[in-house]
C-alpha cells in the first residue's frame, strides 16, 4: 500500500476507530453511564457537522445548533403519540399534528428538515464573512429560539416536549455518529472541500480564476445542517423529552468550543474534541450531582463545574493553540508528504498557487488550465 493510501485510510479510520473505542467502554458500563457514553456519541456528531463548514471554510457560524434544534423538535413532535399531541400541544399545525412516524423515518426527516433550513439560510448569509458572519448566524440562533419558545403552532411553546421515544441507544449514537464521520470524510475529500479551504487561504486568488466561493461556502453549510438536524434527531431521541433552552446558548458555546479544542481544521481534532470534551463535560455534570473517583467521594458546588470547564478549555489553548490535533488528521504527522528534495522551488503557502493546485487536484479542472488562470490573475493590471 502506497504511502498516500494509508494516509487516506487513516485519515477515515482514524475517527471511526475513536467512535468505536466509546462505543466499547459504554457496553460495559451501567446504564447511568452508558446515558453519558450516548450524550458523547450525538454530541460529537454536532461537532461533525459544525466542522464540515467551520472548518472547511473558516467562517465563524454561532447559527448551527438552530439546525439542531429544529431537527430535535422535529423529530420529537412527529413520534410522539397522537393522544399526546392533541393534549399537550392543541394548537399545532395539521401537518405537524396527524402524521406518526417511526424512528428511522424521523431521523430521515430531521436531517432534510436541517438541510432546507441551513439552505434558506445561507442564500442569504454565504457572502458574509468574518465578525459580520458571525453575528448573522447568531441571529438566527435568536430568532429560533424565539420562534421554538413562543409559537405553539410549530411545538410546545416554552414547555418541555415530552412522551418523546427513547430509541437511541448506545448502537444508534454510534452508528450515528460514524456515519457523520464517513460523510464529512468523503466531502472532505470532494473537489467543492478543497476549493473552499483554497478560498479561506486566499479569497482574492480564488475569485482570480473563477472559483464560485458563495456556492461552495452555500454547499458546506447546507450539508453541516443536515448533519446538525440529523444529530438533533439522535438528540431528542436520547433524552425522551426537550424543552428549547436544551439547544440554544450552552450547546451552542460548547459545541464550538469542542471543535477549537480539537482541532477546528481537521476531522481527527473535531471527533477528538467531541469525544474528549463530551466527557470531561460529562464528568463535571455529573460531580454536582455527588461522583465517585477511585473511592473518594466529592460534590462540586452548583457553577463549579462550569467555571472548570472553562478554565480547562482556556488552558488547553494556550498550551495547543491549534487545537489537540495541531489541526492535523490522523497520523498525518507520520504519514503526510516526504520533506521536498534539496533544491526544490516552494511556494508560497495559500495564494493563487494554492487554489490553482486545488482546482487541479480533481477531474474536471486541468492543471495547465488552472495554472494559466491563476498566472493571469496574479500578473498586475497596467
Amino acid at each position: 500500500m502506497t504511502r498516500s493510501a494509508l494516509r487516506l485510510a487513516a485519515e477515515l479510520l482514524g475517527p471511526l476507530a475513536l467512535v468505536g473505542l466509546v462505543a466499547l467502554v459504554a457496553s460495559h458500563l451501567s446504564t447511568s453511564d452508558q446515558t453519558d457514553a450516548i450524550n458523547v456519541l450525538v454530541i460529537a456528531t454536532i461537532v461533525i457537522g459544525l466542522y464540515v463548514f467551520i472548518g472547511n471554510s473558516g467562517v465563524i457560524s454561532f447559527g448551527q445548533i438552530s439546525f439542531a434544534a429544529v431537527g430535535a423538535f422535529a423529530a420529537g413532535i412527529y413520534t410522539t403519540p397522537l393522544t399526546t399531541r392533541q393534549t399537550t400541544m392543541p394548537h399545532l399545525f395539521g401537518i405537524l399534528a396527524r402524521p406518526e412516524l417511526t424512528n428511522v423515518e424521523s431521523i430521515l426527516l430531521a436531517a432534510g428538515i436541517g438541510a432546507l433550513f441551513a439552505l434558506l439560510v445561507g442564500l442569504a448569509l454565504m457572502r458574509l464573512s468574518g465578525l459580520a458572519a458571525g453575528i448573522a448566524t447568531f441571529a438566527v440562533l435568536e430568532i429560533t429560539y424565539d420562534i421554538l419558545a413562543n409559537w405553539d403552532k410549530i411545538g410546545p411553546g416554552p414547555t418541555t416536549l415530552a412522551s418523546v421515544p427513547v430509541t437511541t441507544g448506545v448502537g444508534q449514537a454510534t452508528v450515528g455518529c460514524a456515519v457523520a464521520v464517513v460523510i464529512a470524510f468523503v466531502y472532505q475529500r470532494s473537489r467543492s472541500s478543497r476549493l473552499l479551504r483554497a478560498s479561506r487561504a486566499d479569497a482574492l486568488a480564488a475569485r482570480g480564476i473563477g472559483v464560485s466561493i458563495v456556492r461552495h461556502r452555500l454547499g458546506a453549510f447546507v450539508l453541516s445542517g443536515a448533519i446538525c438536524g440529523f444529530a438533533g434527531a439522535l438528540y431528542v431521541h436520547a433524552l425522551g423529552s426537550i424543552n428549547v433552552t436544551e439547544v440554544y446558548l450552552t450547546l451552542t458555546f460548547l459545541s464550538l468550543a469542542m471543535l477549537v479544542v480539537g482541532g477546528s481544521q481537521s476531522l481527527w481534532g473535531a471527533t477528538l474534541g467531541g469525544v474528549v470534551l463530551g466527557i470531561l463535560s460529562s464528568f463535571l455534570t455529573n460531580a454536582v450531582n455527588g461522583t465517585t473517583v477511585f473511592g473518594f467521594s466529592f460534590t462540586l458546588p452548583n457553577g463549579l463545574n462550569t467555571i472548570i470547564f472553562a478554565a480547562l478549555f482556556v488552558g488547553a489553548l494556550m498550551l495547543f493553540p491549534r487545537g489537540l490535533a495541531r489541526n492535523r488528521e490522523f497520523l498525518e504527522k507520520w504519514l503526510g508528504e516526504r520533506p521536498p528534495r534539496p533544491g526544490a522551488v516552494l511556494g508560497p503557502p495559500g495564494g493563487v498557487g494554492a487554489v490553482a493546485s486545488a482546482a487541479a487536484g480533481h477531474a474536471g479542472a486541468p492543471a495547465t488550465a488552472a495554472k494559466s488562470h491563476a498566472t493571469a490573475a496574479a500578473e498586475p493590471k497596467p
